[in-house]
């Protein structure tokens, strides 16, 4: 291996816990460095976690995360199977359709010509807005599998422990973060790992949001909205066009 292919080849930190095979690294390894060529952007490290809930009875004990630094700009996906290799097979599955949409968001970004600045007016037509997938209240782990069947990085819903709108995302140490619209603290009831935010989210109104989020840069932005005092989330489409998930088009 030549220089050049050294400083291209990413560090794949494969991290499992007690109870798998000696080959399931090598496995996960493999599988990673496969799916990584559907990217060209520089990979300067991925961590690879394949761990078992010490729950027996779970369908599903085997979970699977992987964190891929592009750029500087992070990749995550995740898993849950009966097995360990269905698992990683699943988490290299969507870690391939999380690459393309990174694909797709950076062609995009650099194919499209700078504009004018809009007027409020304008932006809000180009705001696209739907119901959330969860009309109704449910657990933060029923969120989580509800975000990996849509294929996003965050998925709001009413939160079943604490009645409040609250949002799931991939960030944070965990892999996964939460957090609710009113910045409750209480503790996370989950058979996942995952990170609690207690920060409350902004009182904004829909032309606010949309400033905050392009002075921002973040991908999408959890705030209560000024007409309905709903939790809302905004976020960039792939059309180029504003997403807004917005429970109060949830059917009562």
């Amino acid at each position: 291996m030549n220089r050049a292919e050294q400083e291209l080849t990413p560090e794949i930190v494969v991290e499992v816990g007690d109870g798998f095979g000696s080959d399931l690294p090598d496995y996960a390894r493999r599988k990673v460095t496969v799916a990584l060529r559907h990217t060209r952007s520089p990979s300067a490290r991925v961590h690879v976690r394949v761990l078992r809930h010490g729950d027996p009875a779970r369908a599903e004990p085997i979970t699977a995360h992987v964190n891929v630094d592009l750029d500087g700009r992070p990749v995550q996906a995740h898993a849950a199977a009966e097995t360990a290799r269905e698992a990683v097979d699943l988490l290299i599955q969507r870690l391939r359709h999380q690459l393309e949409r990174f694909n797709h968001h950076r062609d995009h970004r650099r194919s499209d010509p700078p504009t004018a600045q809009k007027s409020s007016a304008d932006v809000e037509r180009q705001v696209v807005r739907h119901a959330t997938s969860s009309p109704v209240p449910c657990s933060v782990d029923a969120a989580v599998a509800e975000m990996d069947d849509i294929g996003l990085d965050f998925h709001l819903f009413v939160d079943i422990a604490t009645g409040s709108d609250a949002l799931v995302y991939r960030d944070g140490p965990t892999g996964l973060r939460l957090t609710r619209s009113g910045g409750d603290a209480a503790p996370v009831s989950s058979n996942l790992a995952i990170t609690l935010s207690a920060q409350p989210a902004p009182l904004l109104d829909t032309a606010e949001a949309i400033e905050r989020l392009c002075l921002t840069g973040l991908p999408f932005l959890f705030y209560l909205d000024g007409e309905h005092q709903r939790a809302t989330v905004l976020y960039h489409r792939d059309d180029g066009n504003h997403g807004l998930v917005d429970p109060a088009r949830n059917p009562q």
